[in-house]
């Protein structure tokens, strides 16, 4: 045995996840190891014919107030922080009665999954861990000597290492598992601190820190030479990060980016209302659409803008259908993502190896609230979501003109799909679909110029007498801050408009609407998106 690894001779397993508990404390009992727990997991171990000695035997005092002061002692703490080489150390664990815990297997309370089930206030307080987060730092930080276990995906590498070091494990194992020890309590932490500054309405804490779990390693970023992984957070949104995939390639990072941005999109649509589809390409909407089913809808929006939809993610927002499953693989497709899918649809999709297929179990609530983060250099920016829906928004008649039914419909219909394209967005919609889309410009009217561009093109290929944009509605997600980028919306063929407002010269675009007929409402809603 090298001078890196350590005999295991006591373990102290804690664990309110007993999933392989048992099996795992069988394991150890063979090698000769002493076996020290705690409550209910004492009693699992005792059910199941071990001997088991449990923490107040160790300590000398029982468990007390509810089982909150049971592991913070100096003979638990000094077994796992005691380092064995330091004479200093040897002698105080002689003159006080402290074994060394060569092995510490604790998983926390789930603080987190009771605050998904939605707990009251004081369920979620009593399921915060004090004295399981205090052994595991204590065990990581003493990686030299002691090896600490998080969860039971870790149990059969330890037993791996017993098996071949007679019954001692390697430092990289140590540090490895104390690595990843140190990110399990940052994240727990992380978890209560945003809850708790929830709780308060607190929206600018002191320090904020957001913690994940590996969902995917992602053989690269945004590009080749850029490293990348796909963690989960402890916010349970539908989505790509909840979705079941059924087949297809490992998604890379750029498919799960433009992924969450269709599955996003798509949730502001209520499948009770109607069925809808959108098509999104490098995290851009290029075709969404309504309709009275799916395939109704997915040809509706594929028609917005067929060249770009080509290797695009494709959402809906009902379950997929065999229909539906056979007009989207008519093109190529990346990525369809949906609630769920029938077994015919499964099948169809099967027929295409490449194409991943995910149900997300539901559609995320474009109401709900929620945070944001982006990293800038040296910091992170932090804000709530954008939870504004144009529905709950008082919109109010600028113009001379009211929009008749039909237009404000679709008028609802773009400032829907406006929120979910990159600023600066100029939206034209009729019949509730996308005719043309104008995307991440510098300049509203570049936008608009744009979006009638590709109109223009869709009617060349669909052998059209004219663009869609003749008689349609359009929405910006911001003011226009002049006159032209709506003049030149009105130049492409719409009728009405729909735009936040606010701008100092409000009163001039008013008028060129009112010179040339449109209808326009203002929402006092903006929906940037950067």
């Amino acid at each position: 045995m090298t001078d890196t690894t350590r005999r295991v001779s006591r373990a102290l397993l804690s664990v309110s996840d007993k999933t392989g508990l048992i099996e795992f404390a069988k394991a150890l009992n063979a090698r000769g190891i002493e076996l020290v727990s705690t409550g209910g997991t004492a009693k699992a171990i005792a059910a199941a014919g071990l001997l088991v000695k449990d923490v107040s035997e160790l300590t000398g005092f029982p468990e007390m107030m509810d089982g909150r002061v049971k592991t913070l002692h100096p003979k638990v703490h000094g077994g796992l922080l005691a380092i064995r080489g330091n004479k200093e150390h040897a002698s105080a664990m002689k003159a006080y009665g402290i074994a060394p815990i060569d092995l510490l297997v604790v998983n926390l309370y789930p603080f987190e999954a009771t605050v998904d089930k939605g707990a009251g206030f004081e369920d979620c307080i009593e399921n915060i861990d004090i004295g399981g987060p205090a052994m595991i730092r204590a065990a990581a930080k003493n990686h030299d000597d002691v090896a600490v276990v998080i969860e039971p995906h870790d149990y059969q590498a330890v037993l791996d290492e017993l098996a071949a070091n007679n019954g001692a494990t390697t430092l990289m194992l140590r540090r490895r598992l104390a690595a990843k020890a140190y990110a399990r309590t940052a994240a727990y932490d992380a978890a209560i601190s945003n809850w708790f500054a929830a709780q308060n309405g607190t929206d600018a804490p002191d320090f904020r820190a957001f913690g994940g779990r590996l969902l995917q390693s992602l053989r690269y970023g945004e590009n080749p030479h850029q490293n990348a992984a796909f963690y989960a957070t402890p916010e349970k949104r539908p989505g790509v990060s909840t979705a079941r995939q059924l087949q297809g390639k490992e998604l890379s990072y750029n498919n799960i980016n433009d992924t969450d941005a269709a599955y996003e999109c798509i949730g502001e649509f209520d499948p009770k209302r109607t069925a809808a589809c959108v098509i999104v390409k490098h995290a851009n909407p290029c075709g969404v659409a309504e309709g009275p089913d799916l395939v109704s809808a997915y040809r509706k929006a594929l028609a917005c803008d067929s060249t770009s939809a080509f290797g695009g993610i494709v959402a809906v927002n009902c379950v997929l259908d065999a229909d539906a499953a056979r007009a989207i693989t008519e093109i190529f497709t990346e990525v369809i993502i949906a609630p769920d899918a029938t077994e015919e649809a499964i099948a169809v999709v099967s027929a295409k190896k490449n194409l991943r297929l995910l149900l997300a179990g539901g559609l995320p609530d474009p109401r709900s609230i929620g945070l944001t983060a982006k990293t800038v250099a040296g910091g992170l920016l932090v804000q709530s979501r954008d939870n504004a829906v144009v529905d709950d928004m008082k919109l109010k008649v600028v113009t001379k003109r009211a929009p008749t039914d039909a237009e404000l419909r679709d008028l609802k219909f773009a400032f829907r799909v406006a929120k979910h394209v990159k600023s600066n967005t100029i939206i034209y919609a009729k019949d509730l679909a996308t005719v043309g889309i104008g995307a991440g410009q510098m300049s509203r009217v570049d936008s608009a110029r744009i979006a009638a561009r590709k109109a223009l093109d869709a009617a060349a290929e669909l052998k059209l007498a004219e663009p869609l944009t003749k008689g349609s509605v359009v929405a910006s997600d911001a003011f226009f801050p002049f006159a032209d980028g709506m003049l030149a919306c009105i130049e492409a063929g719409a009728t009405a408009v729909i735009q936040p407002g606010g701008s100092v010269r409000d009163d001039e675009v008013i008028k060129a609407a009112d010179d040339n007929g449109i209808a326009m409402v203002f929402t006092g809603v903006r929906h940037f998106r950067h």
